[in-house]
């Protein structure tokens, strides 16, 4: 994948306020990443921001991770495709019937003529193995990860949010269909800050990463641009 054409690179906007997330957008290239609207940004600028994004050029991932009754997941999926966002997601954990209902919402043609990426959670990359098993799940997070993908697949969605560490595993035995999105990702020499399970862009890339979310150590560099043109320069042969 070439970023020039399709930008691996999506820019978590987590910010707390509208204010310093616009601030951020004109030192971004939209031809060079994607960007990110997460929980905290959403509820306190609201759709406003979403809109604000796209009119400036920007694709858009709404990490709002849906997971709820099947009616009230494709409701919201419906609103968010409405905005014009790239890129939608929910918990693989709200089951089966969950998911068919969102992939159904976001593909009716009232909603838009292109409709968004729609993607599931599988395990999130701050959980380790004590997580899992405090909640219930009798498995290792290889396996969770396994059957949720499948279990996504199996539901109509595009791919899955995964840690790059298991993008390996889902390529082999998936193949080239799922589409893995991968967070935790810190350029060599950065913070781990809360996440446990981390690569590299190009360590992920290799693993079989097709998006890359990338937050701090972009939106907290003294110059944004430069450091994602440096990780983009990373990518650029892969």
């Amino acid at each position: 994948m070439n970023f020039a054409e399709s930008p691996r690179v999506i820019v978590a906007l987590d910010f707390p306020d509208a204010n310093q997330a616009l601030a951020l957008l004109p030192r971004l290239n939209p031809r060079a990443c994607r960007v990110k609207i997460g929980k905290e940004l959403f509820v306190r600028a609201g759709p406003a921001i979403v809109e604000a994004c796209v009119n400036r050029g920007f694709d858009v991932f709404l990490d709002l991770k849906f997971h709820d009754i099947p009616n009230t997941v494709a409701a919201a999926c419906r609103a968010a495709t409405e905005l014009g966002v790239w890129m939608v997601n929910v918990h693989a954990s709200g089951g089966r019937a969950m998911m068919e209902a969102a992939a159904e919402a976001v593909r009716l043609p009232a909603a838009t003529a292109h409709p968004p990426k729609l993607i599931a959670v599988t395990v999130l990359t701050s959980s380790g193995p004590e997580v899992l098993e405090e909640t219930g799940a009798d498995t290792d997070v290889n396996r969770q990860v396994q059957r949720l993908t499948r279990l996504a697949l199996d539901a109509g969605l595009d791919g899955v949010v995964c840690s790059a560490q298991e993008a390996p595993r889902i390529r082999r035995e998936l193949g080239d269909m799922p589409l893995l999105v991968t967070p935790g990702i810190r350029p060599a020499g950065s913070a781990a800050d809360d996440q446990q399970r981390i690569l590299t862009p190009e360590q992920a890339v290799r693993a079989g990463a097709d998006y890359l979310v990338i937050g701090r150590p972009i939106t907290r560099a003294h110059d944004p641009a430069a450091a994602l043109e440096a990780i983009n320069a990373e990518l650029s042969g892969l």
